[in-house]
């Protein structure tokens, strides 16, 4: 590797969606974020500049920090009130969506099946498929989720439609997966970017539906407009290396930088490496830093071993052996080795690998979180 330079090489984690949607199984979380129903809570980056991923406890022991991105935040039909601060018109809280905020989700599920069988209301069908899917407070019944899902589907309900697509799509016999197709592409005309967004890894692809990196191109570009963070990746990603659009760097490069304010964690990596190089945009070797501790702080391993390189080195931010050590041994249990940094740790004093083992002890305490 030249000196002063950084490979982009694994940094797109596009390949890895795909072969998973190629394997029959689900795009990350994440990649439903905007549109899906479960947002996990946020956790702040623990003392000592660590990786805030440690000791997370998983998704059925959280409370989710928000709703389904469709349940409204009122009743419908609600008298409407003016507070006395602003003087602006307020309606109180939707109760099924309350209580799920609050993590009383048996009282969320009743109370979503109450509204869902007097008003046919679709958003309360999800909220009801959403509980009994996950088992949030309830056991588990993925054959009762899925006739709420289909329920609101049949209103039109771009959630449930994309739910049941992405189900078909996993699930169901190879003569469904064109039904599956049809499905998101109905939600995504909804307005549901998600779908958008796997249509085209489905397009992008070439095992459901024809291969056309055009077409892929065009649904990620919708799925953009509407700041799905993943998309505005993928579409990066699409015009660095020119297909199905034409390649343009710049372009690229302006669509990382909007995915990482978006949160897009990978763009974040590949942005820093840009900057670094001063491949297509300007260099800047402490805005790279920024972006690479900003990575490894959401716990992206090759942010970390990056990050590690410019603190050995003194690149963008003060040589310090301690901290790019630390950060190092966290990439290399993610299963990222670097020989360089691996000399680096061995030539530490005793003293400063007791001060290294001292703040990776600090990062993996559950109090950091």
């Amino acid at each position: 590797m030249r000196a002063g330079r950084f490979p982009s090489r694994s940094v797109s984690r596009l390949a890895a969606l795909l072969a998973m949607l190629a394997a029959g199984l689900t795009a990350p979380a994440s990649v439903r974020a905007q549109d899906g129903p479960i947002q996990l809570p946020v956790y702040n980056p623990p003392p000592g500049d660590g990786p805030p991923g440690v000791n997370v406890p998983p998704p059925g022991g959280a409370t989710p920090s928000k709703a389904p991105a469709s349940i409204p935040l009122t009743k419908p039909g609600a008298a409407k009130s003016t507070t006395a601060k602003t003087g602006k018109s307020a309606t109180p809280p939707d109760p099924a969506f309350a209580a799920y905020q609050r993590g009383r989700y048996k009282t969320a599920l009743t109370l979503a099946v109450q509204r869902a069988n007097a008003q046919g209301d679709p958003v309360a069908m999800v909220l009801a498929g959403e509980i009994l899917s996950q088992g949030y407070g309830v056991r588990q019944d993925q054959a009762a989720a899925q006739k709420w899902y289909e329920a609101a589907a049949a209103k039109g309900n771009a959630d449930a439609l994309f739910t049941l697509g992405s189900l078909t799509l996993i699930t169901g016999a190879p003569d469904q997966k064109d039904d599956g197709v049809t499905m998101l592409r109905a939600a995504a005309a909804k307005g549901n970017s998600a779908a958008a967004y796997n249509l085209g890894l489905i397009y992008l692809q070439g095992a459901v539906a024809p291969k056309e990196p055009a077409t892929a191109a065009e649904w990620f570009k919708q799925a953009a407009d509407a700041d799905q963070p993943d998309a505005v990746y993928a579409l990066a990603t699409l015009y660095r290396d020119g297909n199905g659009v034409p390649k343009d760097p710049l372009e690229s490069a302006r669509l990382l930088a909007r995915a990482d304010d978006l949160g897009n964690v990978v763009a974040t990596t590949e942005l820093g490496i840009l900057v670094f190089n001063g491949a297509g945009v300007p260099k800047d070797e402490a805005r790279a830093a920024a972006l690479f501790r900003k990575a490894a702080l959401a716990g992206n391993p090759i942010a970390q071993n990056r990050y590690a390189r410019i603190l050995s080195a003194g690149r963008g931010v003060p040589q310090d052996k301690i901290a790019a050590a630390a950060w190092h041994l966290t990439a290399k249990a993610k299963k990222l080795d670097d020989p360089v940094l691996d000399k680096l740790v061995e030539s530490l004093t005793p003293q400063e690998r007791a001060a290294v083992d001292a703040r990776l002890k600090l990062w993996q305490s559950p109090t950091a979180l």
